[in-house]
């Protein structure tokens, strides 16, 4: 694949449909109205085919309310939430699917299923995390980020593992040199502060190519990751500043506050997705309350992440 730079979702869509991507997709309880609909989109844009696991009476009957066409998809018939959930994840694991997506099950059903030791999709001494992504018409390119959704409070370690993971979609997305901002309450250099002392050794880690393939800077605090005027008043010396691709954010709940922040109070315009990694294959890990194009663009962003 070229590296055509994706700038935001609609090209993201483009480029699987200009390359001719089609990805097996498996979702696990997809019996809601918003992961059918998401299924339903992408299989119709062309980039997967899609397997529903779940109650096929379920199935049906909202294909049938919504006036989506039921013989789109191939429908798994397992009534039973657990059992369904447990083989959706056992047929990505034998290879029956490219991408696992989660349905109306609970995250806690879905992820204990995908670290299943026998059946599951964590390799092993793997690292679980989670990459979001975040087209936001207030900023001038598309924001990655990480972790929101799985690792509370990572350590060193976990946290250069969560750079590499966040680099790789970036890389996905034809970005060939991400800057990368680690995020912290400040760019002062701290010892008071231990996610500023952290930001800095990350950022030395990019510096002497320890961790490859990005520009990285931090500590940096989210104004002067993000905006190039407070930039200039703060007098900051910076290649990532004011233009960052990537942010590492200390722990989940500064990423999960940003996350949310975005996608409630900035208005219109503002689109996400959010996929696991760390795994045999990417999963799209949706709250079941995202919108049916938040999943739509988590199916995409998974594709991809494959595809390159």
């Amino acid at each position: 694949m070229n590296n055509t730079m994706i700038a935001n979702f609609n090209d993201l869509f483009a480029e699987l449909k200009a390359k001719q991507i089609c990805k097996k997709l498996v979702v696990a309880w997809g019996v809601d109205e918003h992961s059918i609909e998401a299924a339903y989109k992408a299989v119709e844009a062309g980039f997967v085919s899609a397997t529903l696991v779940g109650d096929g009476t379920l199935i049906n009957d909202v294909c049938a309310r919504n006036g989506l066409d039921v013989a789109k998809f191939t429908v798994v018939d397992n009534p039973v939430e657990l059992k369904a959930v447990a083989q959706a994840v056992q047929m990505v694991h034998d290879g029956e699917g490219d991408v696992l997506m989660k349905g109306l099950c609970s995250t806690d059903k879905f992820l204990r299923a995908i670290l299943n030791k026998e059946t599951g999709l964590l390799p092993p001494k793997g690292l679980l995390s989670h990459v979001g992504v975040i087209e936001n018409p207030n900023y001038h390119k598309l924001m990655f980020l990480t972790d929101m959704a799985v690792i509370p409070a990572p350590d060193f370690r976990a946290k250069v593992k969560e750079t590499n993971y966040m680099l790789n979609i970036a890389h996905s997305f034809g970005i060939p040199k991400p800057k990368v901002a680690f995020i912290s309450a400040t760019e002062q250099m701290l010892d008071s502060v231990p996610s500023a002392m952290e930001a800095a050794m990350l950022s030395k880690m990019c510096d002497r190519g320890q961790i490859k393939g990005c520009i990285g800077d931090g500590p940096l605090a989210l104004d002067v990751a993000l905006d190039e005027e407070s930039v200039a008043i703060k007098k900051l010396v910076s290649p990532v500043a004011g233009d960052a691709d990537c942010l590492l954010f200390p722990n989940i709940e500064s990423a999960n506050v940003f996350w949310k922040s975005n996608s409630k109070l900035c208005g219109n315009g503002v689109r996400q997705a959010g996929i696991l990694v760390g795994v045999t294959a990417p999963c799209v890990l949706a709250s079941r309350a995202d919108t049916a194009d938040t999943k739509l663009c988590s199916i995409a962003t998974a594709v991809m992440s494959i595809s390159r």
